[in-house]
């Protein structure tokens, strides 16, 4: 059987080094923790995981819970935490709540029985649950992303989501529109609220009145949204353009754009929150405000092996991401009154 010592022997290093590079318990060079993962994969080497957690305190695993693995916005900031995992030398465990509390409540206990040495934390569902029960669930240093709970002793690293819808919904007036709907998300999670506040203080700016006839709920689900955008552009004076606020969301619309025979943009304009890789297969091109995802999962990421390793041992941090505009094709100017949107569908 391989030993360590035989690891050390290959790479030309101590012992203790080799436990260094493993353990993650001590600087190394970048040159020399190539030379002794090389060596590691040489040999085949495969460290006791019990006899390693027993003398490390730590179990090399970090959870990631999160509401919905099928949302690409979710799945996006998987992958960039995953690799930052696994170049710190962290396995990632992920589970997938659905928007579910008493899920989530049972999943973050399980990640507590797991002994995971840390947490990142998507919360679903309401914004305004039981903290002191989530306290009690997660006992391993954490880190929220995306969105917060109150009274939850956590890092928070976040979008400015109030800002991005502001910026999209700015972006429509200036070309002219002033019939603006709003597809927005679940009333009772807080990044909802700010996005609807965003566009409300948007058109405030600009001396529009609210007109909450232009306000859906699509509860941030794709026959949600459908739905809602639907009964926008049934309106007996429908919307010119429309605000989505989340991808799933933007999906809806686009189907309900579809059934009512109205091309983007000529028919109606379309702006939305989330920049993924799918956003630029539609014709035309979605005009975004996008989120820095690498960003965001970076500082997550570092936060929390800050405090898994000892680096960070202070009061709870917070940091908010700006979203950027990216203008593409799906905005132009209003349609004059009374004339067609053209025949072909949007998307």
């Amino acid at each position: 059987m391989t030993t360590i010592r035989d690891v050390a022997a290959r790479a030309g290093v101590s012992v203790g080094l080799v436990s260094s590079v493993l353990n993650n318990s001590a600087p190394v060079s970048p040159a020399l923790r190539r030379r002794v993962l090389q060596a590691v994969d040489d040999l085949g080497y495969v460290p006791h995981a019990v006899a390693r957690s027993l003398k490390l305190g730590r179990t090399g695993t970090i959870g990631l819970v999160m509401p919905d693995i099928t949302n690409p916005h979710f799945a996006a900031l998987a992958c960039i935490i995953e690799a930052a995992c696994d170049e710190a030398g962290f396995m990632l465990t992920l589970c997938s709540t659905s928007d579910d509390h008493p899920k989530e409540l049972r999943q973050l206990r399980l990640m507590q029985r797991q002994r995971v040495d840390g947490l990142v934390f998507i919360p679903g569902g309401p914004s305004e649950v039981d903290a002191a029960l989530l306290n009690a669930a997660i006992t391993a240093p954490a880190v929220m992303l995306d969105r917060t709970i109150a009274g939850l002793h956590a890092d928070a690293v976040l979008l400015d989501n109030h800002q991005a819808a502001h910026i999209l919904t700015a972006h429509l007036i200036a070309q002219g529109h002033t019939r603006i709907g709003l597809v927005a998300g679940r009333p009772d999670i807080r990044i909802s609220r700010h996005r609807e506040a965003g566009y409300r203080t948007a058109l405030a700016a600009h001396g529009l009145a609210v007109d909450a006839t232009l306000i859906g709920y699509g509860q941030f689900q794709e026959d949600g949204a459908h739905r809602a955008a639907l009964a926008l552009l049934d309106l007996p004076s429908p919307p010119t353009a429309l605000v989505s606020t989340s991808n799933h969301t933007t999906v809806g619309i686009m189907r309900a754009l579809a059934e009512r025979h109205l091309a983007c943009p000529a028919g109606i304009s379309l702006v939305a929150i989330d920049d993924l890789p799918w956003s630029t297969g539609f014709a035309p091109r979605l005009t975004v405000a996008a989120q820095p995802f690498e960003a965001m999962g970076r500082t997550a990421s570092t936060w929390l092996l800050d405090r898994i390793l000892g680096r960070y041992r202070g009061a709870p941090r917070s940091s908010v991401h700006q979203p950027r505009l990216v203008v593409r094709g799906s905005v132009s100017h209003p349609p004059l009154a009374g004339a067609p949107g053209a025949d072909a569908p949007g998307g």
